[in-house]
């Protein structure tokens, strides 16, 4: 009979319930995001939108993040981020179906405000708990956690445009809504409890005067920017210059967020074996490549080609961005990552509205392969995240 000796802890399982159920939100999360890909056609089709029109309603899906977000913050110092997490992924649920019945661009407004408010208060409520569970467990997850968000976004990406053609728009809505409702029920009782944090509350928030943490913020955003113009904009790009069909217009987004879920889930021991500068030039560089033949793409196989190739690049390089924010000397790790963090995401949310403005007077072609530069300045910039190595 085995007997523990006094003093010595016992592991954690590799794989705990907890663990598991921070992985199923991540993975609901994505699967909503994702499955909003394939139904931006239908979206646009229905409302009669132009590209700048549906810049506009895209906005209006980054503004809900952004607002609501910070109430998600101050939510979790409250309540702590389980029942935070329970609560806006239960908000969650029915945003796609207040997407498929609105009736006019403004209610379609209020839903997409709504649905991008939902989607950005659940990410930083599951973020949260994940970093719980990490330190329960005494190990590092986050990779892995984005990657089952990424996976969520593939299975969202790469079955929404089926279930529109077969099922229709309700009954699309209606599946989704169901599958996700029942991952929830799954993961609903073992989310990890943390207590409150009311010190978080009180903390005064200050900007750094010195340009690194910028620099590196800068990083994030032209990393994320590509991220949000494949999911936003790919599936329209397939279909209307490309001339796919529907069902097949949501393999953009599904090639790309199945490569950078694969990456994802290897990101920590990539960078183990050639540290954050290397791993960073190698995935700008990957990055670069995909855009590039997205952009020149001469039919819609070769396009989401390069979107897959892009997934590989971009998958690490907002996680390298952030663990180097997070590990700068002299300046506390919150106020670094709040900097990147901030940056990285105004630029999935806004950029996207900008590149509607601007296809609609050059296309998507161009606007993908112009992209590019943006990674050209992350490459520029590879050598800080040497601060990621810190960790």
């Amino acid at each position: 009979m085995n007997q523990m000796s006094p003093g010595v802890p016992v592991r954690a399982p590799f794989m705990p319930k907890q663990r598991i159920a921070v992985s199923l939100l991540f993975l609901i999360n994505g699967y909503m995001t994702g499955n909003w890909a394939p139904k931006i056609p239908e979206f646009i089709d229905r409302l009669g939108l132009t590209s700048g029109e549906m810049g506009l309603m895209i906005m209006a899906f980054g503004i809900g993040s952004l607002v609501l977000m910070p109430f998600a913050g101050a939510a979790i110092a409250h309540r702590g981020s389980r029942v935070v997490s329970r609560v806006t992924a239960l908000l969650l649920l029915p945003g796609m179906l207040m997407l498929t019945f609105a009736p006019n661009w403004w209610l379609a407004a209020t839903a997409l405000f709504y649905f991008g408010g939902m989607i950005g208060a659940m990410d930083v409520a599951m973020n949260a708990n994940a970093v719980v569970v990490e330190k329960s467990m005494g190990r590092a997850i986050m990779s892995s956690c984005h990657g089952f968000w990424s996976l969520g976004g593939l299975i969202g990406a790469a079955t929404g445009g089926y279930l529109i053609v077969h099922l229709g728009v309700v009954g699309h809505a209606l599946v989704l809504t169901a599958l996700a409702a029942i991952l929830l029920l799954v993961a609903w009782a073992e989310i990890e409890t943390d207590a409150p944090h009311p010190e978080d509350e009180k903390q005064k928030v200050s900007l750094p005067l010195t340009p690194l943490p910028w620099l590196i913020g800068m990083m994030a955003l032209f990393s994320m920017i590509p991220e949000g113009s494949v999911l936003d904009w790919g599936a329209l790009y397939l279909r209307n210059e490309l001339g796919t069909t529907l069902t097949h217009s949501g393999f953009a987004f599904a090639g790309f967020s199945l490569t950078m879920a694969v990456m994802r889930f290897a990101g920590d021991l990539v960078r183990d074996r050639f540290g954050a500068v290397m791993t960073l030039r190698i995935c700008a560089l990957a990055a670069m490549t995909g855009l590039l033949i997205a952009g020149f793409a001469p039919n819609a196989t070769v396009a989401i080609l390069g979107f897959t190739i892009c997934g590989i690049g971009i998958s690490n390089m907002v996680p390298i961005a952030f663990s180097a924010a997070g590990n700068l000397p002299g300046l506390p790790p919150g106020v670094g990552i709040s900097v990147a963090t901030f940056l990285g995401y105004s630029g999935l949310l806004f950029a996207p509205s900008i590149i509607g403005f601007i296809a609609e007077h050059t296309g998507f072609a161009p606007v993908y392969a112009g992209l590019s530069i943006l990674i050209m300045v992350v490459l520029g910039l590879s050598r800080l995240a040497r601060h990621a190595d810190a960790a």
